[in-house]
């Protein structure tokens, strides 16, 4: 089984720009009166939830993240300047609800979790009859570049020792096969595109250490740590560009 990952809430939220950016985009996806009450599925630290929040003067948003440390962070940032949001450490993959909501919107977190088919029929049971699923997250030929050059570090010793049986956490996930799986987890309509999203990250050694390389990171023992990154960057051209491919999802339930 592939591991599980830990995060870093405060360095995530410092340096999540990009994330931020793209998931203002898929904000605008979603059609909102105002009023509605809105699942924020991998909130992270709250960083596209604050702009959430701005959406719904007069509605709810439940904000769930898996990690302690991000809803800690998502907690910091957003006190209670705007409207507090119901922020919950769970997994949505045993995601419970006491109500069903409006809509559920999520970015940069579906390609976390393995099991598609049990997320989805997670969130269709989630939302109330006719509800919008709005969703991006990494999708097929997400960093396969980033990742070359990683893997391929990684390779070498003393890296290569530490990785004999490792299983990547990813699931960077097609949109056929991703629309097949929403329906079959009972929504009625399902969309699903690829998006090339390429992003240069303003701290390029921070995002790679604890966003995209995260898991190789952790993988290794303190001391191989920041000397991984370095052989990584320097395999990489200048200015660092992230290729990021995002998966779209717009479904119905």
């Amino acid at each position: 089984m592939p591991e599980v990952r830990a995060w870093d809430g405060a360095s995530y939220d410092r340096i999540s720009g990009p994330m931020e950016a793209l998931g203002r985009e898929v904000l605008e996806r979603l059609a909102l009166a105002g009023d509605e009450t809105v699942l924020d599925a991998g909130c992270g630290s709250g960083r596209v939830t604050e702009a959430l929040l701005e959406r719904l003067p007069r509605g709810r948003v439940i904000a769930v993240d898996v990690s302690e440390s991000m809803i800690a962070a998502a907690r910091e940032r957003l006190g209670e300047e705007i409207a507090p949001a119901d922020l919950r450490q769970a997994d949505l993959l045993e995601l419970e609800l006491e109500e069903p909501v409006d809509a559920i919107f999520s970015t940069a977190t579906f390609h976390w979790i393995a099991d598609h088919d049990s997320l989805f029929r997670r969130l269709h049971a989630a939302l109330a009859p006719g509800g919008r699923l709005v969703a991006q997250c990494g999708g097929e030929g997400n960093i396969d570049i980033l990742r070359g050059h990683a893997t391929a570090v990684l390779a070498r010793e003393p890296y290569a020792a530490h990785f004999h049986d490792w299983q990547a956490p990813w699931n960077y996930a097609g949109p056929d096969q991703t629309e097949r799986r929403l329906r079959a987890a009972g929504f009625t309509a399902a969309a699903c595109a690829l998006q090339p999203a390429p992003q240069e990250p303003e701290h390029p050694r921070e995002f790679l250490s604890t966003i995209v390389l995260g898991p190789h990171v952790q993988r290794l023992p303190e001391h191989l740590r920041e000397r991984y990154i370095d052989d990584v960057l320097a395999e990489l051209e200048r200015p660092v560009v992230v290729d990021y491919v995002r998966l779209n999802i717009d479904a119905t339930a």
